[in-house]
Protein backbone atom coordinates (compact mmCIF):
# COMPACT_ATOMS: atom_id res chain seq x y z
CA UNK A 1 0.00 0.00 0.00
CA UNK A 2 1.43 3.40 -0.98
CA UNK A 3 2.12 6.04 1.75
CA UNK A 4 0.48 8.73 2.04
CA UNK A 5 2.17 12.13 2.17
CA UNK A 6 1.24 12.97 5.70
CA UNK A 7 2.78 9.14 6.61
CA UNK A 8 6.04 9.93 4.28
CA UNK A 9 6.81 13.31 6.16
CA UNK A 10 6.72 11.36 9.60
CA UNK A 11 3.70 13.71 10.64
CA UNK A 12 2.34 12.78 14.16
CA UNK A 13 -1.89 11.66 14.43
CA UNK A 14 -1.51 14.64 16.76
CA UNK A 15 0.69 17.63 17.70
CA UNK A 16 2.54 16.59 20.74
CA UNK A 17 5.21 19.84 20.67
CA UNK A 18 3.05 23.08 21.43
CA UNK A 19 5.03 26.65 21.34
CA UNK A 20 3.37 29.36 23.13
CA UNK A 21 3.32 33.09 23.12
CA UNK A 22 1.26 35.58 25.03
CA UNK A 23 2.48 39.05 26.50
CA UNK A 24 -0.02 38.06 29.44
CA UNK A 25 2.43 35.86 31.83
CA UNK A 26 -0.38 34.73 34.11
CA UNK A 27 -2.36 33.53 30.61
CA UNK A 28 0.42 31.77 29.28
CA UNK A 29 1.35 30.17 32.12
CA UNK A 30 -2.21 29.17 32.72
CA UNK A 31 -2.67 27.59 29.08
CA UNK A 32 1.00 25.83 29.86
CA UNK A 33 -0.23 24.29 32.30
CA UNK A 34 -3.17 22.53 31.45
CA UNK A 35 -1.61 21.79 27.93
CA UNK A 36 0.91 19.98 30.12
CA UNK A 37 -1.57 18.06 31.96
CA UNK A 38 -3.14 16.82 28.57
CA UNK A 39 0.49 15.39 27.40
CA UNK A 40 1.83 18.04 25.26
CA UNK A 41 5.18 19.09 25.67
CA UNK A 42 5.17 22.59 26.00
CA UNK A 43 8.02 25.23 24.80
CA UNK A 44 7.98 28.69 26.22
CA UNK A 45 5.94 31.16 26.91
CA UNK A 46 6.96 34.01 24.81
CA UNK A 47 6.50 37.19 25.21
CA UNK A 48 5.88 38.58 21.39
CA UNK A 49 6.16 37.58 17.88
CA UNK A 50 9.86 38.13 17.70
CA UNK A 51 10.52 35.90 20.64
CA UNK A 52 8.09 33.40 18.98
CA UNK A 53 9.52 33.14 15.62
CA UNK A 54 13.11 32.61 16.96
CA UNK A 55 12.64 30.19 19.11
CA UNK A 56 10.33 28.04 16.03
CA UNK A 57 13.73 28.57 14.50
CA UNK A 58 15.81 27.05 16.90
CA UNK A 59 13.83 24.48 18.30
CA UNK A 60 10.68 23.71 16.20
CA UNK A 61 7.48 22.96 17.29
CA UNK A 62 4.54 20.62 15.91
CA UNK A 63 2.40 23.75 16.27
CA UNK A 64 2.52 27.28 17.84
CA UNK A 65 -0.39 29.63 19.94
CA UNK A 66 0.10 32.68 19.74
CA UNK A 67 -1.86 35.73 21.36
CA UNK A 68 -2.89 37.94 18.29
CA UNK A 69 -1.98 41.63 20.36
CA UNK A 70 1.58 41.16 21.46
CA UNK A 71 4.38 44.02 21.37
CA UNK A 72 7.15 44.35 18.84
CA UNK A 73 5.43 41.88 16.66
CA UNK A 74 1.86 40.58 16.74
CA UNK A 75 0.96 37.54 16.47
CA UNK A 76 -0.92 37.47 12.89
CA UNK A 77 2.67 38.83 11.44
CA UNK A 78 4.76 36.28 13.46
CA UNK A 79 2.25 33.60 12.35
CA UNK A 80 2.74 34.37 8.44
CA UNK A 81 6.78 33.80 9.04
CA UNK A 82 6.07 30.61 11.31
CA UNK A 83 3.89 29.37 8.22
CA UNK A 84 5.53 30.41 5.40
CA UNK A 85 9.14 29.84 6.42
CA UNK A 86 9.20 27.12 8.82
CA UNK A 87 5.88 25.27 8.05
CA UNK A 88 4.66 25.33 11.49
CA UNK A 89 0.68 25.54 11.58
CA UNK A 90 -0.34 28.25 14.28
CA UNK A 91 -3.39 28.80 16.29
CA UNK A 92 -4.46 31.75 17.64
CA UNK A 93 -5.46 33.12 21.21
CA UNK A 94 -7.23 36.11 21.47
CA UNK A 95 -9.92 38.10 23.36
CA UNK A 96 -11.44 39.40 20.07
CA UNK A 97 -13.40 37.80 17.15
CA UNK A 98 -12.86 40.53 15.09
CA UNK A 99 -14.20 39.63 11.26
CA UNK A 100 -10.56 41.19 10.00
CA UNK A 101 -8.60 38.89 11.98
CA UNK A 102 -10.78 36.04 10.74
CA UNK A 103 -10.18 37.17 6.98
CA UNK A 104 -6.56 37.48 7.25
CA UNK A 105 -5.83 34.25 9.27
CA UNK A 106 -5.87 31.84 6.27
CA UNK A 107 -3.34 33.43 4.38
CA UNK A 108 -0.75 33.95 7.34
CA UNK A 109 -0.79 30.01 7.77
CA UNK A 110 -3.96 30.04 11.00
CA UNK A 111 -5.19 26.94 11.13
CA UNK A 112 -7.79 28.08 14.48
CA UNK A 113 -8.98 30.43 16.54
CA UNK A 114 -9.46 30.16 20.79
CA UNK A 115 -11.62 32.74 22.51
CA UNK A 116 -9.94 33.67 25.81
CA UNK A 117 -10.43 32.62 28.51
CA UNK A 118 -10.25 28.97 26.92
CA UNK A 119 -11.09 26.25 28.82
CA UNK A 120 -9.20 22.77 29.23
CA UNK A 121 -11.89 21.47 26.38
CA UNK A 122 -11.84 24.00 24.11
CA UNK A 123 -8.01 24.04 23.94
CA UNK A 124 -7.95 20.02 23.43
CA UNK A 125 -10.40 20.57 20.85
CA UNK A 126 -9.36 23.59 18.93
CA UNK A 127 -5.52 22.17 18.80
CA UNK A 128 -6.91 19.07 17.99
CA UNK A 129 -9.23 20.19 14.85
CA UNK A 130 -6.50 22.79 13.94
CA UNK A 131 -3.85 20.11 13.47
CA UNK A 132 -6.21 17.92 11.12
CA UNK A 133 -6.68 20.86 9.09
CA UNK A 134 -3.27 21.26 8.81
CA UNK A 135 -2.94 17.68 7.46
CA UNK A 136 -5.88 17.86 5.19
CA UNK A 137 -3.51 21.26 4.06
CA UNK A 138 -0.14 18.78 3.12
CA UNK A 139 -2.16 16.19 1.62
CA UNK A 140 -3.74 18.75 -1.18
CA UNK A 141 -0.76 20.85 -1.77
CA UNK A 142 1.17 17.73 -2.00
CA UNK A 143 -1.53 16.96 -4.58
CA UNK A 144 -1.27 20.35 -6.24
CA UNK A 145 2.98 19.58 -6.84
CA UNK A 146 1.99 16.12 -8.13
CA UNK A 147 0.20 17.44 -10.71
CA UNK A 148 2.24 20.39 -11.81
CA UNK A 149 4.53 17.95 -11.81
CA UNK A 150 2.85 15.52 -14.06
CA UNK A 151 1.82 17.96 -16.59
CA UNK A 152 5.53 19.28 -16.97
CA UNK A 153 6.55 15.89 -17.28
CA UNK A 154 3.82 15.42 -20.27
CA UNK A 155 4.84 18.62 -21.87
CA UNK A 156 8.18 17.25 -21.88
CA UNK A 157 7.64 14.06 -23.08
CA UNK A 158 5.92 15.32 -25.52
CA UNK A 159 8.73 17.74 -26.67
CA UNK A 160 11.36 14.94 -26.71
CA UNK A 161 8.84 12.87 -29.01
CA UNK A 162 8.72 15.57 -31.50
CA UNK A 163 12.65 16.18 -31.79
CA UNK A 164 13.09 11.88 -32.28
CA UNK A 165 10.32 12.70 -35.05
CA UNK A 166 12.42 15.29 -36.98
CA UNK A 167 15.69 13.23 -36.18
CA UNK A 168 14.68 9.90 -37.20
CA UNK A 169 11.93 10.82 -39.50
CA UNK A 170 9.97 8.84 -38.20
CA UNK A 171 5.97 8.53 -36.83
CA UNK A 172 4.28 9.94 -33.87
CA UNK A 173 3.52 6.38 -32.62
CA UNK A 174 7.21 5.20 -33.43
CA UNK A 175 8.87 8.22 -31.80
CA UNK A 176 6.60 7.72 -28.46
CA UNK A 177 7.73 3.49 -28.51
CA UNK A 178 11.29 4.55 -29.38
CA UNK A 179 10.99 6.67 -25.75
CA UNK A 180 9.31 3.71 -24.21
CA UNK A 181 12.11 1.32 -24.96
CA UNK A 182 14.93 3.60 -23.58
CA UNK A 183 12.92 4.16 -20.46
CA UNK A 184 12.66 0.20 -19.92
CA UNK A 185 16.39 -0.58 -21.40
CA UNK A 186 17.63 1.95 -19.22
CA UNK A 187 15.20 1.39 -16.09
CA UNK A 188 15.01 4.87 -15.41
CA UNK A 189 11.58 7.14 -16.10
CA UNK A 190 9.97 8.27 -18.78
CA UNK A 191 10.32 11.73 -18.03
CA UNK A 192 14.08 11.27 -17.11
CA UNK A 193 14.71 9.54 -20.63
CA UNK A 194 12.78 12.35 -22.21
CA UNK A 195 14.90 15.44 -20.60
CA UNK A 196 18.05 13.41 -21.50
CA UNK A 197 16.46 13.58 -25.57
CA UNK A 198 15.63 17.39 -25.01
CA UNK A 199 19.23 18.22 -23.40
CA UNK A 200 20.82 16.43 -26.21
CA UNK A 201 19.23 18.40 -28.71
CA UNK A 202 19.85 21.65 -27.39
CA UNK A 203 23.48 20.65 -27.43
CA UNK A 204 23.14 20.15 -31.03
Amino acid sequence: MTPTIVEELDLPESPETVLIADDELLVAQGIMAVLQSIGYEVIGPYKNGEEAVQACKETPPDMALLDIQMPVMDGMKAAHIIFHELDIPVVMLTAYSDDTYLRNSHAAGVFGFLLKPASKEQLCAGLSVAWQRFLDHITQRSQIVDLKQRLEDRKLIEKAKWIIVQRKKVGEPDAMKMLQKQSRNSRKSLASVARAVVDSDGLL
